[in-house]
């Protein structure tokens, strides 16, 4: 995207009781930027309780509430069909609590208009672990993000960041699923597509006395994360789960049938080894079983990689 084509950008927040800040960080939101013409800002109300809606129109954002809490996931997915029905040519997601400073904003979307990246994802981690962010949910993060630098073949240091840019052409590819969440699945549904992802150093402030919602409980998180990456993974990499499952399966069966053969072939009795024979076979059937699920979960993967095409046409056509 070139300075000329971007016309367009939507500062999107998804809120949920957030009266105390919401005012504040939507007037610290840039007015003009000079690559742009307009700028929009929405605020998708995922079920608050309180003024959150009515005061942020009152500071001019758009708003859309859902009349109940259906999860970051489905807000942002909100905010995307928005974007691209009205014609947004970038979209940055920032959260409403004021956590993030709205100055980084330019930075954030230089290298979308450099046509360097199609999507850049903040990093709070550039310099360490910021101040007031709790230890453990550090740790979660560094990990977190090795996984899906592993999985994704492509180093990150801050996948879980909501405070990010995409350009129109990402939009056009976003397929998302998950309620919880989107941020990792949004990482990996892009680069398993080979758009261009980059990180930006970004300023963050933790608030002592705040707690977060999506990551409340450790346990919690790390479950409902690690089934909207498991569940990425068997879109876009069956392969990568049913093929080391069945590979496990098929090493065990060699190691008890060999285990067996070895024994025989000292002894020439089979006894008192000859249930590792069965098991040996079974683990072989098995692993036989899950390749093979593996291989028409990879066709299915086709179809799916098709699925998007499809659905990238349908999005740019409306436009």
């Amino acid at each position: 995207m070139d300075s000329q084509s971007a016309k367009k950008m939507l500062i999107y927040m998804p809120a949920l009781n957030e009266e105390a800040s919401i005012t504040q960080v939507i007037k610290g939101f840039p007015k003009t930027l000079s690559q742009l013409g307009e700028i929009e800002i929405l605020v998708v109300d995922d079920g608050s309780s309180d003024q959150t809606a009515s005061l942020a129109r009152e500071s001019g954002a758009t708003v859309i509430s859902h009349h109940e809490n259906h999860g970051l996931g489905i807000a942002f997915q909100t905010a995307v069909a928005y974007a691209l029905k009205n014609n947004a040519d970038l979209m940055v997601s920032i959260d409403a609590d004021g956590q993030f400073n709205p100055a980084d904003i330019p930075g954030l979307i230089e290298p979308i208009f450099k046509g360097t990246a199609q999507m850049v994802t903040g990093n709070r981690f550039s310099d360490g672990m910021p101040k007031n962010m709790p230890r453990i949910k550090y740790w979660g993060n560094m990990q977190i993000s090795r996984l899906i630098s592993m999985i994704s073949k492509h180093h990150f240091e801050d996948v879980s960041c909501g405070f990010r840019a995409y350009s129109r052409q990402a939009l056009y590819h976003l397929n998302l699923f998950g309620r919880f969440s989107y941020t990792h699945e949004a990482i990996l549904n892009l680069s398993f597509k080979g758009l261009p992802i980059m990180e930006y150093p970004i300023e963050v402030q933790y608030f002592q006395e705040r707690k977060s919602r999506i990551a409340s409980s450790i346990f919690k998180y790390g479950y409902n994360m690690g089934k909207i990456i498991f569940r990425t993974l068997l879109d876009y990499r069956p392969m990568f789960i049913f093929g080391y499952i069945g590979l496990a399966c098929l090493l065990t069966a060699l190691f008890f049938v060999g285990f067996m053969l070895i024994h025989y072939f000292i002894t020439g009795a089979f006894t008192p080894y000859k249930a590792f024979g069965f098991i040996g076979l079974g683990f072989g059937i098995f692993g036989l079983l899950i390749l093979f699920i593996g291989l028409v979960a990879d066709m299915l993967n086709r179809i799916r990689l098709n699925q998007d095409k499809i659905l990238y046409e349908l999005n740019k056509n409306k436009q």
